[in-house]
């Protein structure tokens, strides 16, 4: 009987700490995603690009390492310059938090590099591009890297079964989270006319945000398990990192199902951070709508995606993560033509496309993530969501890379935009070919019920 209650009382109070990490989870997804919400999605392309246009005018050209480059693309490319720095440093980033264990100090400690980033982002104004999108770029690498170790955190503090519910749950939090501080933004904007200084105190507040709201993951993510990999030996932290990703890199060949859904999610995903990324440029260049509509808009996504991520969650838990991600990209390739038809000026057609985006935004990204964690042997979390970040860290680089061009030899947002329904097609014919249940028995996991 003694031995019955020491071992009850071991599984309650590992229940308890494990409830007390994932509560530690959504909190970071709260805090962090002002980021991908406010500088990315609102703010940071619109501002670098007006920076941009300050200094040699709308049909001028910038030099960025010698190559000219038109205003309108500046963001584009900076965003894809930036995932391209990410292509080693995200995988080399998980394998050190798999090898040393160290995931809540790398989780924040990057955490706290972006939130200082977007901090410094008050200091630039005028015609000081460079500055901007240096500290862009840094930020970006912050929020990436600290996301390649949240992202494996989700095997840590949900099972199987529950990571569906858990990681819809996260996602629709942390869709709150950037809404709220939005709101603030939005309701600035009411009585802010310069939208330099608007922008400027709204990137400085999504750091602070950021920063300010660290500290409770920092307090309820201690005790993390350590990774059974582990080196005994002292060695070089960065080396090691290296030397393990390039032993992954070579074990991922086995499995060949795990590398196809990698594959057909950078596809996909690359597609959706692409429309999320330019799509304030689009309605505030192409659309020509003012400040309060496009703010309003987007945040009223983050307030409808919070319904969609649990909805999709739920439909998951009915149908399949796969099938229901497979629906939510023929919206998106639907939502994506649509787009290319909203009248400059109409303020009701923008609301209507947003409302649409936010429905299969949050749910889309969330299922995928829990699908991928399915995939994975077990020790190798952070590393392998290393290579799953290098899309979802906002975006990839094909994706910004293709609108830039697109624009750049157009002139046109309409036809930039269009440019992006290859990624939806692509990724579905990819995903739907992947024998899901198939991929996570071969990586030696356990399939839910519904995959």
């Amino acid at each position: 009987m003694a031995r019955l209650t020491a071992t009850g009382g071991a599984a309650d109070a590992a229940t308890a700490t494990r409830l007390r990490q994932r509560r530690g989870w959504y909190f970071y997804g709260w805090a962090s995603h002002v980021f991908p919400t406010i500088v990315v999605t609102v703010f940071m392309g619109r501002y670098l690009t007006s920076l941009a246009e300050n200094a040699v005018g709308k049909t001028g050209r910038v030099s960025v390492f010698g190559i000219p480059v038109a205003p309108g693309s500046l963001f584009p490319y900076v965003v894809s310059f930036a995932t391209v720095l990410l292509l080693v440093a995200m995988p080399v980033v998980g394998a050190i938090a798999d090898r040393t264990g160290a995931k809540r100090e790398i989780l924040l400690g990057f955490g706290w590099l972006g939130a200082a980033s977007c901090v410094a982002m008050f200091a630039v104004r005028g015609a000081n591009w460079r500055l901007g999108a240096a500290l862009f770029v840094l930020a970006f690498v912050g929020y990436s890297c600290a996301t390649v170790v949240n992202y494996a955190l989700l095997i840590e503090v949900a099972d199987t079964a529950d990571r569906d519910r858990v990681s819809s749950f996260g996602w629709a939090l942390a869709y709150i989270g950037g809404g709220l501080l939005l709101a603030a933004d939005f309701v600035l904007s009411l009585f802010l006319h310069d939208k330099a200084l608007l922008a400027r105190i709204s990137l400085c507040s999504a750091g602070l945000w950021w920063a300010l709201f660290n500290i409770k993951p920092w307090q309820l993510l201690r005790g993390l398990p350590k990774a059974p990999s582990a080196p005994a030996a002292a060695e070089p932290v960065l080396l090691a990192g290296f030397r393990q990703l390039r032993r992954t890199i070579a074990e991922l060949r086995r499995y060949r199902l795990t590398l196809a859904f990698l594959i057909a999610f950078l596809v996909y995903n690359d597609g959706i951070q692409t429309v999320t990324t330019v799509a304030a440029q689009y309605g505030d260049k192409e659309l020509q709508l003012e400040d309060t509509v496009l703010l309003s808009a987007i945040l009223l996504v983050q307030f409808v995606a919070f319904g969609g991520a649990i909805w999709l969650g739920r439909l998951a838990g009915r149908f399949g993560a796969k099938r229901v991600v497979l629906g939510s990209l023929v919206v998106w390739l639907l939502l994506v033509l649509a787009a290319y038809f909203v009248r400059a000026g109409v303020a009701w057609q923008f609301y209507l496309l947003a409302m649409g985006i936010a429905v299969v935004l949050g749910g889309s990204q969330a299922l995928s993530r829990a699908m991928f964690s399915r995939l994975i042997p077990r020790g190798y979390e952070a590393e392998y969501f290393g290579f799953y970040e290098i899309s979802d860290s906002g975006t990839s680089w094909l994706g910004p890379l293709i609108f830039g061009l697109a624009y750049q030899l157009s002139g046109s947002y309409r036809s930039a935009l269009v440019s992006l329904v290859a990624f939806f097609v692509l990724g579905f014919v990819l995903l739907l070919r992947v024998p899901l249940r198939t991929a996570i028995s071969q990586a030696g996991n356990l399939a839910p019920e519904r995959v």
